[in-house]
């Protein structure tokens, strides 16, 4: 009877100490998923969240055909950049609404003006 109670003493604390084990590295882990969050402030995502939008709400840009209107980018440099990766026309935006002709084949490319990226497709 004793030889019984120790195997059963023994399954019980092996799985007690299995447990233990699963629980301290579950513990672990969450720890560690939280760190990043704790280490930046609300308020610091926050006023980034509504800097971002701010700045994609300031620039437009349209397409008509080969033509493209770009406003609320003064200053502001336009790229045009194929899928490929290839820049193909750059041009400054001199003026607050400016349309500008875009001579590149019928494709797909991507705009860029400052950090505004667009994917287009120019007939």
């Amino acid at each position: 009877m004793e030889v019984i109670n120790f195997f059963r003493n023994f399954a019980f604390g092996y799985m007690c100490m299995r447990m233990m084990k699963r629980l301290i590295v579950y513990a672990f882990s969450m720890a560690m998923l939280m760190i990043p969050a704790s280490m930046l402030r609300a308020s610091e995502m926050a006023d980034f969240a509504i800097e971002q939008q701010a700045i994609d709400e300031e620039i437009s840009i349209s397409i008509s055909g080969q033509s493209v209107t770009v406003s609320g980018a003064q200053g502001e440099t336009l790229e045009v950049i194929s899928l490929t990766g290839k820049k193909v026309m750059a041009v400054k935006i001199e003026s607050p609404v400016q349309r500008i002709e875009i001579n590149v084949p019928k494709g797909c490319y991507i705009l860029k003006i400052g950090k505004v990226v667009r994917k287009v497709s120019l007939h």
